[in-house]
């Protein structure tokens, strides 16, 4: 998933001013301008639109830790240099103080039934024999399932087919 899509996403799940989104980059001791922060928000197609790195938007996650569980005694831990979607679930996770009964429930409200194995493969290491790679549709089903309980009156509430 793109990196910008999930800041987007996390962004309008939370309600997040300019200011609030700033706010959590300082928590983790990264100054950002106003102007950086709007040209990650922006579109692809727009000229003025940026690129996160996957240092920025693991920074940005941190301080979305720190914002919602607090600041922890002692040093800011080191941004990762590689991010993929396991990460930023992980970092979700460890976001929101969600157990792995919470994704599942979060998950199955957008109608993607997945089994607690699976999730608690997302979460392993991985050269472990039971790592499984988080692909972009979970990601996005969690990030959804995030704003519709954020923001229930903001987005349409699912649809089950069956």
């Amino acid at each position: 998933m793109n990196r910008n899509d999930v800041m987007r996403s996390l962004r309008f799940a939370f309600d997040y001013s300019d200011d609030q989104m700033i706010s959590l980059f300082n928590h983790v001791d990264y100054p950002v301008t106003r102007e950086q922060v709007c040209n990650w928000l922006k579109k692809d197609n727009d000229p003025n639109y940026v690129a996160l790195s996957d240092r920025e938007i693991s920074l940005f996650l941190n301080g979305l830790i720190v914002e919602k569980r607090g600041k922890k005694d002692g040093k800011v831990p080191p941004p990762e240099l590689i991010v993929d979607n396991n990460i930023i679930l992980r970092k979700l996770k460890i976001a929101l103080n969600l157990k792995t009964e919470d994704i599942q429930e979060l998950l199955a409200s957008v109608g993607n039934r997945t089994g607690k194995s699976e999730i608690t493969a997302f979460f392993r290491r991985v050269e472990h024999a039971n790592y499984r790679e988080c692909k972009d549709q979970v990601l996005r089903n969690l990030i959804r399932a995030i704003k519709a309980k954020n923001r229930p009156d903001k987005i349409a509430p699912f649809e089950d087919s069956e």
